[in-house]
């Protein structure tokens, strides 16, 4: 008699460490725009100053994306990701020694430099495991709620931090939440492996993944061993991708909003409280969680319903581009009520078109899986850099958010564009023998 071996499920454990890994990466980046009301009067930060600190994340961020990107094709997801989940959790706690400095803004930008250099590899890393553990038909989800994790990181560990604030002191924000990351890293590293290395998962798994598309055998497999310009260039040069980035750009872009001026432009063109601010700024970030979810389940039920990955991973993200500009309904109320509920559906609708990563597991060469993350990812925060400067001046000329949130709620109707105009089929890049 023969006897069924069910398959494991160990993918969703490492989804699980996913999950969390991202949402303290989140976390870590709003510390600082969470304590910023406070610290920026503390410290005599201006406006501008405060951009500066904001963006800076940013510039390195991108800079290290393909070197990212080169570490995880060579040394693997697991110890990379794990390496710089401590490493980013560790700069997170010096931010809060900043006051005793002589020139405390000098140490938080380099600081802030030195966080984003660490943090490049994550999200290429997310996308690089989604394809060695998951089949194509569960990315969609997969990669939605690796994506949602910012929008938990918003709605429940902002509320934390602000508690932290109230409470006791802003220096303890850094403390406390990059102390959290430095035991998850560690709990990472022990826990976290490659498909064909992990002692739980059973062969039914393992041909599960790589039956449906996925690349079990890629943790395996040695990277490139030198990037070259014509492995760049294949990922790069081509309309297709093109499309995705400006559309990925746009996205960061209401994203970085979020992470930055949201809580001081609750707090200072809402007048609300610091404590309110904390919960306020929860309820967009909860619509922004549901609408993640529901953007990745839409996709992957499209894509099994027997429709094209175009229609099924274009929908959702032309949707919620088109949805996000309501943003802008914010600029011609006076009601906190309306304002809020325009943040919401906005970031609501900002979830359910965030699909540029799994666009990019499906359309990206499997050989160059983590420089094509580090290319996508480098375009798209180029958003984190543009959107604190952009809106740190136009407050530091006109005192007023207005134009900041007219400027938010152009990149839904640009990244709109872009995936209706400038994409196109949606296809996966092979490279070419001399290239590969």
């Amino acid at each position: 008699m023969n006897t069924i071996i069910k398959r494991t499920h160990v993918r969703y454990s490492i989804l699980l460490f996913l999950f969390l890994a991202t949402v303290f990466n989140y976390a870590d980046r709003a510390t600082l725009s969470v304590v910023a009301p406070i610290m920026s009067k503390e410290l005599g930060f201006n406006p501008e100053a405060l951009g500066l600190a904001f963006s800076v994340f940013g510039i390195s961020y991108v800079v290290m994306q393909i070197p990212g990107g080169w570490l995880l094709d060579k040394y693997g997801s697991r110890l990379v990701y794990g390496v710089a989940l401590i490493g980013w959790s560790i700069v997170t706690m010096f931010q809060g020694t900043i006051y005793l400095y002589a020139s405390p803004l000098i140490v938080l930008v380099v600081l802030r430099l030195l966080m984003g250099a660490i943090e490049a590899p994550a999200f290429p890393a997310n996308s690089r495991l989604s394809v060695q553990w998951f089949p194509n038909k569960e990315r969609g989800f997969v990669t939605a709620v690796y994506q949602a994790a910012q929008y938990i990181s918003l709605g429940i560990i902002t509320p934390l931090m602000t508690i932290i604030l109230h409470t006791l002191s802003w220096h303890y924000v850094f403390y406390y939440i990059g102390a959290i990351g430095v035991a998850l890293g560690i709990f990472w590293l022990i826990k976290v492996r490659d498909p064909l290395s992990h002692k739980a998962i059973n062969q039914q798994e393992v041909d599960y993944i790589r039956d449906g598309g996925g690349e079990p055998e890629l943790g395996s497999k040695k990277g490139p061993a030198k990037i070259s310009f014509a492995q760049i260039k294949s990922v790069c040069v081509n309309r297709m991708m093109i499309g995705v980035y400006i559309g990925q750009f746009c996205v960061t872009s209401i994203t970085w909003f979020f992470l930055t001026w949201f809580p001081t432009y609750l707090y200072q063109a809402k007048g609300m409280s610091i404590l309110k601010v904390g919960f306020v700024a929860s309820i967009p970030a909860i619509a922004g969680f549901i609408g993640g979810l529901l953007g990745g389940v839409v996709s992957d039920w499209l894509l099994t319903r027997g429709y094209s990955l175009t229609t099924a991973r274009k929908f959702p993200v032309i949707c919620g581009m088109l949805l996000s500009c309501v943003i802008v309904l914010a600029n011609y109320t006076d009601s906190d009520v309306v304002v809020i509920a325009a943040m919401s559906v906005a970031f609501f609708a900002k979830g359910f078109g965030n699909l540029g990563w799994c666009v990019l597991s499906d359309t990206s060469p499997k050989e160059v899986l983590g420089i094509a993350g580090g290319v996508f990812n480098m375009c798209g925060n180029l958003a984190s850099i543009v959107t604190p400067l952009v809106i740190g001046v136009i407050l530091a000329n006109t005192h007023s958010f207005d134009y900041a949130i007219l400027y938010v709620g152009s990149m839904g109707l640009i990244g709109l564009f872009s995936y209706l105009f400038i994409v196109g089929s949606l296809e996966r890049i092979t490279l070419s023998p001399t290239t590969a």
